[in-house]
């Protein structure tokens, strides 16, 4: 099997790719490699999918919101599925670059559904959020909660993309899956995000950002967990067969919640982060952030009833693995 994974060398792109290879399959990746996070880092993530799995392997820097671009590239390709996991990401970053969302995000999406109908691909999978869930107070986060209150452009960019995947498997009738992810973290992570944030800072010796006067929970998802999930998504296409599925659709397109099923408090997670690092974290309170909300927890019982997603690592372990590898990676 042929599988062309958009955003290869982001985080998750990059660990599902080399998931997919290892087991034997082939991989097309393709990535602008854009400059949102130092582009070292992405290119360094695809020089490790090449160094290990050599010719099954396939990079093409491209980026799928340029449609022409994406036709004349792929048009000789051949590949059986999609996974979709390139996107404009962050929540704060939308606030301030909304143009980078709208044409990342919804131009991209489409241009990826349209390739994807085009094909008669055999199953399209992509990437949506939690944020989705915007401000909601219900917990654990369900699919079946009501999503249309998003509270940053991030968000209602990524419930546009579930709205048109929804639309496309009514109309066309191709098998799509749709993910939304809870906060990933792990090696060869993103620097945007809060475990590198911190981690940097307080091997520094500089103060850390706790937002929301560190009354914060999240659902940290160890990046092996996701990439679990990701990979049963991919090997199994919902069925046409007018049974509703996971997010209410009768047709082939479900969704899911991929995360841990625990909110852990941020204060935790600080502390597992000084244990790993040996240095006590500075910490600077600051209110909430616009476009962000204090807690998140995932409802997994779809996933765990349609693809047997079971979740193995917590934080007191995925932590850990993560500074050591943040050591190697910078050689601190």
């Amino acid at each position: 099997m042929t599988t062309l994974v958009t955003g290869a060398a982001g985080f998750i792109g990059m660990a599902t790719a080399d998931a997919l290879l290892a087991r034997g399959d082939a991989v097309i990746g393709i990535d602008n490699l854009n400059s949102y996070y130092d582009p070292a880092l992405k290119h360094a993530r695809v020089a490790q999918l090449s160094e290990r799995h050599g010719d099954r392997f396939r990079f093409v820097e491209l980026d799928f919101a340029d449609r022409a671009a994406l036709e004349a590239e792929l048009g000789g390709a051949e590949f059986d599925r999609i996974v979709h996991l390139g996107a404009q990401a962050g929540v704060r970053y939308s606030i301030e670059n909304p143009h980078a969302y709208v044409q990342s995000n919804l131009v991209g999406h489409v241009n990826m559904l349209e390739l994807a109908r085009s094909r008669s691909t055999s199953h399209f999978v992509y990437a949506s959020s939690s944020s989705v869930y915007g401000g909601n107070t219900s917990l654990p986060f369900r699919v079946e909660d009501r999503t249309d209150r998003p509270v940053s452009l991030y968000a209602a960019t990524k419930r546009c993309d579930e709205l048109l995947s929804e639309s496309y498997a009514h109309l066309y009738r191709f098998p799509q899956s749709g993910l939304r992810f809870f906060t990933v973290y792990g090696p060869w992570g993103r620097p945007d995000m809060a475990l590198w944030i911190f981690t940097r800072a307080i091997l520094a010796g500089q103060p850390i950002p706790v937002f929301n006067n560190g009354e914060m929970e999240r659902d940290f998802t160890y990046i092996d967990d996701i990439v679990a999930g990701v990979v049963a998504a991919h090997d199994t296409p919902p069925a046409d067969d007018g049974a509703e599925k996971a997010g209410g659709s009768t047709g082939p397109h479900a969704l899911y919640n991929i995360g841990n099923n625990r909110s852990e408090p941020l204060g935790r997670v600080i502390e597992l982060l000084e244990q790993a690092i040996g240095k006590p974290a500075i910490r600077d309170y600051q209110p909430m952030q616009p476009g962000d909300v204090p807690r998140t927890f995932a409802d997994i019982d779809a996933i765990q009833r349609d693809l047997g997603y079971a979740p193995t690592t917590g934080i007191d372990v995925g932590i850990p693995r993560f500074v050591d590898w943040y050591r190697r990676y910078h050689g601190v």
